[in-house]
Parts: structure tokens; sequence; C-alpha cells
């Protein structure tokens, strides 16, 4: 009676403390909520019967953030201590549906026109990926994202993604683009085009030209930088 008691005692503390944190949420959303409680609020959507307070820490002192845990890879999630194995699914199950989430908001009205705009979505997009990807955003005529209208042509290693303007040129027409935003990232942090970047996107802009698709912009991105071709001066 005595272990079953204490065992009752210890739920009842973190199901008590899930419930409040559920009703600060209810209230007023995540105002006031430290980053860990944030964690530790997704950790009971996947995790229904252990109090998570101390892996929501744990992930936070690991990874610096949440947007840091979301980007992790899954191999370091499952690494974690007290995660168990739907934990780190779940978490990036959440990261995933945050991509899709603000992809479809630009499919239904958001111009791509706007370039902070543009920087938000693609920093948010790909900036903290570990390795370097191309991607496109293929747009209607009047800069709007066509629906689907993201796709990676390619991936590559930390510094490296092959890119081929015949293959970019073919995906466009498929989609019936009039305009294109590409987009890629740097793993380092640096956002300053190499010469391969360059030379990339001259070759791109030509062939675009030459089938009568405008290029509104190419933009490299990290987690916290964004440049842009367009704004200086280089398309």
């Amino acid at each position: 009676m005595k272990n079953e008691s204490g065992t009752v005692q210890k739920d009842s503390h973190y199901t008590g403390h899930r419930r409040r944190l559920r009703e600060r949420f209810e209230k007023s959303g995540l105002e006031g909520f430290a980053d860990y409680e944030v964690v530790e609020l997704l950790l009971t959507l996947a995790i229904p019967r252990s109090d998570v307070k101390q892996p929501a820490k744990d992930l936070i002192a690991r990874f610096g953030s949440l947007r840091g845990i979301l980007d992790a890879p899954l191999s370091e999630l499952r690494a974690m201590r007290g995660l168990g194995e739907v934990a780190p699914i779940a978490l990036r199950i959440i990261r995933a549906a945050a991509d899709l989430y603000l992809q479809q908001r630009a499919e239904q009205g958001e111009a791509f026109a706007d370039p902070e705009a543009l920087y938000r979505f693609w920093r948010s997009k790909i900036g903290a990926l570990r390795h370097e990807v191309f991607q496109v955003a293929y747009l209607d005529s009047a800069y709007a994202l066509l629906r689907n209208g993201i796709e990676t042509l390619e991936e590559g290693t930390i510094d490296r993604a092959a890119v081929y303007p015949r293959r970019v040129m073919e995906a466009a027409l498929r989609h019936g683009a009039a305009a294109l935003v590409f987009a890629h990232n740097h793993p380092n942090g640096n956002v300053q085009p190499s010469e391969q970047d360059k030379t990339l996107t001259r070759a791109l802009v030509l062939a675009a030209t030459a089938l009568q698709i405008k290029v509104l912009d190419h933009v490299i991105v990290s987690v916290e930088n964004v440049f842009s071709f367009r704004k200086e001066g280089l398309l």
C-alpha cells in the first residue's frame, strides 16, 4: 500500500503539472513560457506517463533553443536520455508540419515579391540544415507561390550541391511557372556567394530568359543571415 500510495502521489504531481501547462497555454498562448517549458509542453504530447521537465531542460542544454531541437538530426534526438522511441519522431513531425504550414500559407496569398517575406520563408525552411540543398519556388505572374510550388532539386554534402540549369528549367516548364526564386543554404553560416554560386546564377538567369521566365531572386541563407542576389545588384 505504501508503494502504491507513493506511485499515486508521483503520478498526481506530474499530471497536475501537465494540466497547469496546458491551462497556461489555453489562456495566453506561449507568452511567459520559458524555452524549456515550451519543449516540455510538446513532449507531453508524445510521452504520456512520465515527468518530462528534465528531458526538456536537457534538450535545451544540448541544442540551445526550440529551433535547435526541431532542426536536430533524428539520430541526435534518439541519443538523448528520457525521450524514448516516439518523442524524437514526434519532434521531427512537428518540424515538418511547420514547414508545410509556411508553404501552404505562402501558396494562399503571401506574395514572394515582398523581400522580407521571402527571406523569412527561406531562413525558416532551410537555414538550419546541416547539408546544402538547392530549392526552387515556382511562382505565377503575380509572384504568388503556385500550389506545391517548392521543390528540392539537389541535395549535397555540407558544402556543395550540384545544380544543372537544364533540369531546373525543365521543372519550371512542368509547373507552368512565370517566375522563379532560387534558394540554397550555406551550413557553415557564411552566406557570401562563392564564384560557383555566381556562375550558376548567371547560367540560370540566361536559361530562364530564353524561356521568358523571370528570375525574381536567388537567396543564400543560414540560420540568422540572408544574401540576396537581387538586393546586391547581381541579378
